[in-house]
């Protein structure tokens, strides 16, 4: 099993508050969007700068351990084997090393949702000249119709491509139903994580996925452009390296010698300079999160967006998310009545409250470190001019 914190007390909720800055003038409800790095990530980011500014690169060998000790992290917070996780810069890339290094033949195809977010969308379309079509399964209002994305599988579908969370919706999928659609039709299981990981559990020993991806500056609090990216071990040399260079091989820092000999991990996928400080910032971060516990942080996050729900059915408000107990998320979909949802994010903006508009709709999505007294202030700011 992943590790789990030794404490077996309750989470203090008000330190994890006093660790996030950004609750000393804002009341922050997205989450899904680029969220604030919290105040561990943001002294390891300030130790970096310190350093490299006054030292130059000599403290590079402590910089390095640093990140590996994010790799072994991940590794050991998500169930999977510390050769298993490659660092990178967001999403997108972990999607293409699948998109691009898979063994593709005409006629393959690829089997996704039609809302995913584009970063899962644009990749697999983007094999259309090698003869792979990428199968869009229409999504209605309401969720995800599993037994239509198995329908649009066949022996052909190579890869089945699903978002953990819908990024609009707020929907939660059903993670070891999503696996069992791919690997019964002989498919492989690529999830994009990036709205999952960091607030719910995931056991990579007990689901099997087979690879995912997800930037850190969501739900892990991460800075940008630094993320994480898993494949299964008997997947590596199934896939050809994408974006090889220095750091691919194992005499990586033997520049007077040329061997092409990759890594037999997937560090083989970290081509060359790494984003350092963003790296090490994730790190802090993943270790916050890490001793709280994702199972505790899941459980806060569903408690504080249940309570927005209520809330905001007070007002008026129509919640778009469903909120049953398998697909509900941290997000929530909403709109108010006769009220402009451009208008509304600008009005609570004003009044140092964030949210997202999508689909022309309101979305909040806050996280474990919130509490009632942010959901006053959205309440408040979304009652005001009103």
């Amino acid at each position: 099993m992943p590790h789990q914190p030794e404490n077996a007390n309750p989470p203090d909720w008000a330190e994890f508050r006093r660790l996030m800055p950004i609750t000393r003038n804002w009341a922050y409800f997205d989450h899904a969007a680029v969220a604030p790095i919290s105040g561990p990530a943001q002294q390891a980011l300030a130790s970096w700068v310190e350093q490299a500014a006054c030292q130059g690169s000599t403290p590079y060998p402590t910089w390095i351990e640093q990140i590996q000790r994010l790799r072994a992290l991940a590794a050991d917070l998500f169930g999977a084997e510390t050769d298993e996780i490659a660092l990178i810069r967001n999403t997108t890339e972990g999607i293409n090393l699948v998109a691009q290094g898979f063994p593709w033949q005409p006629g393959d195809n690829v089997v996704t949702l039609a809302n995913e977010f584009p970063a899962n969308q644009y990749p697999w379309m983007n094999l259309a000249d090698r003869g792979v079509e990428t199968r869009r399964v229409p999504v209605l209002e309401g969720g995800v119709d599993l037994a239509q994305l198995a329908g649009a599988c066949d022996r052909r579908t190579r890869i089945v491509t699903v978002s953990w969370v819908g990024f609009a919706s707020g929907w939660r999928n059903d993670l070891e139903q999503l696996a069992q659609i791919a690997h019964g039709c002989g498919a492989l299981f690529f999830l994009d994580a990036i709205q999952g990981l960091g607030v719910f559990p995931l056991d990579l020993r007990q689901t099997p996925i087979d690879f995912f991806a997800a930037d850190g500056h969501k739900w892990l609090l991460g800075p940008e452009g630094a993320g994480l990216f898993f494949t299964r071990r008997e997947h590596l040399d199934r896939l050809h390296p994408v974006g090889v260079g220095w750091n691919s091989v194992r005499g990586a820092h033997d520049f007077s010698r040329i061997e092409f000999v990759l890594k037999q991990t997937a560090a083989r996928y970290e081509g060359g300079t790494q984003n350092t400080p963003g790296l090490i910032g994730l790190g802090a971060s993943l270790a916050m999160l890490g001793r709280i516990g994702f199972e505790a942080i899941s459980d806060r996050v569903i408690e504080l967006t249940d309570l927005a729900c209520r809330r905001l059915g007070q007002l008026g408000a129509v919640i778009h998310s469903d909120r049953a107990p398998g697909h509900r998320s941290g997000i929530v979909s909403f709109e108010l009545p006769g009220r402009d949802a451009e208008e509304l994010s600008r009005q609570c903006l004003r009044r140092h409250v964030v949210l997202s508009c999508r689909g022309g709709r309101l979305r909040i999505s806050p996280h474990a470190y919130n509490d009632p007294s942010d959901v006053d202030r959205l309440i408040e700011a979304l009652e005001a001019g009103s």
